[in-house]
């Protein structure tokens, strides 16, 4: 038998993602001011451009009662965009009292730099929905949990249905 002939060689075992991959939608595209929800409706104008792309996994029901969120680094794209994509962390987040899970998503790992921005970007927004929460006076607990294994992450959501799935459980 030559080489040729020979059946190929099996991937060696770091070349096999294991991750799970997710398909998002865009809701609010990198260095956008507006902040929209999975209907499409205008939450508030942010006083910094979101430093990525910002959406939820439209089969899939948050902590919150909402689609799960999702962060899709890289490139801008426009709002709407679907993309099917790696899950390569997971941060956990608490508003209102409601624990939610942000998938972290990126066709590559991610590098120790972009860890800390997204840690640092997910505690400031804690700080500003704390601040927004207070002028709307809706009460309970927000802060950025951290990282959190995304499977873990997925475990905690469940699937939608579209009979029971109206929108998110409580106003934004």
């Amino acid at each position: 038998m030559s080489k040729l002939d020979a059946a190929p060689a099996e991937p060696e075992p770091q070349d096999i993602d294991l991750r799970p991959s997710v398909e998002v939608i865009v809701e609010i595209p990198r260095g956008s001011f507006l902040k929209r929800g999975a209907s499409g409706v205008v939450d508030f104008v942010s006083p910094f451009p979101c430093p990525f792309n910002y959406g939820a996994v439209p089969g899939v029901i948050g902590g919150d009662g909402d689609l799960l969120d999702a962060v899709v680094l890289g490139r801008r794209l426009a709002r709407g965009t679907k993309v099917k994509i790696s899950i390569q962390g997971a941060i956990g987040f608490t508003d209102r009292g409601l624990y939610d899970d942000k998938l972290i998503c990126s066709n590559r790992p991610l590098t120790r730099r972009e860890q800390r921005l997204i840690l640092l970007f997910f505690r400031f927004y804690a700080l500003c929905k704390r601040g927004l929460n207070l002028w709307r006076r809706r009460r309970g607990r927000t802060t950025c949990e951290g990282w959190t294994n995304p499977v873990a992450a997925l475990a905690r959501s469940r699937p939608r249905t579209d009979s029971e799935w109206s929108g998110p459980s409580i106003p934004f």
